[in-house]
């Protein structure tokens, strides 16, 4: 059988890819849009397989939302990290929300009842759109046998050298296209919102085109974030976790502050590097942040210097949970990718809390952990989605639960 098929595009799917039919089995095709017809290449069709793969790499029907690529090195064939470079920013919306509204109907068994925005400060003006590159003010990469930065091509072991970085801030794309690193590296990136760039290679320090040998070589950044007249202040390791977009974190505080509301003691879990926690302790509220990672929970306990209502709990979330976080009006949950889960959420309802809002960056593991919450006695009472992560499939959704 020939490796190239014509098909007919379906709705998308949670992953980046859509869904199509070919003579009945299900192939899940990338650098489509729903409603085109395309020709595609297989680069997953065995014929025992439950489905198959496939990359479009000729459009013969076009969606009115199709545009030209902003980074055509992610296209077919290509690095995996912009699946969704080939959609306008209105069509990527509309893609989020539909995955959204399909995950919520088949793991809650709800409708979604929000929407997704663009970033709220990012909306752009006459004469500076925006365009949805340039955000990213984090990245990792790793070096090929020659030193270049390089991505692994989408689904294989294959590295390839970059040639551009459009997701990237401006300053991090020249660093890391011009620069040079030690081979087969694992490279970090950071650049900070008061315009410090950080570098690391294999964890060390890099400046200048060379490892920073000096005893005390920077590796954290300093982070502020400001939200209508207040502002906050963090360091984080280059390598540690931060949100990539640069309007990610003060978007993240603003909603979770108005959703968490009056509430007076309050804990944060999966608190990384205190992002949450240190807004939610302005005043003296009390706030418990959990986090297991080591350097996520020291990084808390250093950003919370400055807020002595805060109290960093270092450990395992189910366990911190199980020991007792004392009363609370509410809990923010912020799990990673795969989501809290059925034992987190049991030892989370033991709590008692009225209010629990979710920060989600997995449409299907929020709507799994949605049903979750439903069925120890919270129900879903607002959710709204904001696309931080332009030109991928990724979406950040809050959502709020109230146990009734």
């Amino acid at each position: 059988m020939t490796d190239l098929i014509d098909l007919e595009v379906g709705a998308p799917a949670h992953g980046g890819h859509c869904v199509a039919r070919y003579e009945g089995r299900v192939v899940f095709v990338r650098h489509a849009l729903p409603g085109e017809t395309v020709r595609a290449r297989l680069n997953d069709s065995g014929a025992d397989a439950r489905f198959w793969r496939a990359d479009a790499v000729e459009v013969v029907d076009a969606s009115d939302d199709r545009v030209d690529s902003v980074w055509p090195e992610a296209g077919p064939g290509g690095v995996g990290g912009g699946e969704l470079a080939h959609v306008s920013l209105t069509g990527q919306r509309a893609w989020k929300l539909a995955v959204l509204r399909e995950a919520f109907e088949r793991f809650a068994g709800l409708e979604y009842p929000g929407d997704v925005r663009s970033v709220p400060s990012a909306q752009g003006t006459e004469g500076d759109p925006y365009t949805g590159v340039g955000y990213r003010t984090r990245l990792s990469a790793v070096a090929n046998a020659e030193g270049q930065a390089s991505m692994h091509v989408h689904r294989s072991r294959e590295v390839r050298a970059l040639a551009s970085m459009p997701l990237a801030s401006a300053a991090l794309e020249a660093t890391l296209i011009e620069g040079r690193f030690p081979a087969r590296a694992r490279i970090a990136m950071a650049e900070s919102s008061t315009g410090e760039l950080r570098v690391l290679a294999d964890g060390v320090p890099w400046r200048a085109g060379k490892l920073d040998k000096r005893p005390n070589a920077p590796r954290a950044v300093h982070e502020r974030v400001t939200v209508g007249e207040r502002s906050w202040d963090f360091r984080v390791d280059a390598s540690g976790f931060w949100q990539v977009h640069r309007e990610a974190p003060a978007v993240l505080v603003a909603e979770v502050l108005h959703r968490v509301g009056d509430a007076e003691r309050v804990a944060d879990l999966y608190s990384g590097a205190g992002l949450l926690s240190v807004p939610l302790a302005e005043g003296g509220r009390e706030v418990v942040a959990v986090e297991s990672d080591d350097d996520g929970a020291r990084a808390a306990r250093r950003n919370a210097h400055a807020a002595p209502s805060l109290r960093v709990v270092h450990g395992d979330v189910r366990r911190a949970l199980a020991d007792g976080l004392g009363a609370l009006d509410a809990v923010v949950l912020d799990p990673p990718r795969s989501g809290a889960g059925a034992a987190t959420i049991a030892a989370l309802a033991t709590t008692g809390a009225p209010r629990v809002v979710y920060v989600a960056c997995d449409p299907v593991a929020l709507a799994r952990d949605v049903a979750l919450l439903n069925g120890h006695g919270y129900d879903l009472v607002d959710a709204s989605a904001v696309d931080l992560f332009p030109m991928t499939h990724h979406v950040e959704t809050m959502a709020t639960f109230e146990r009734r």
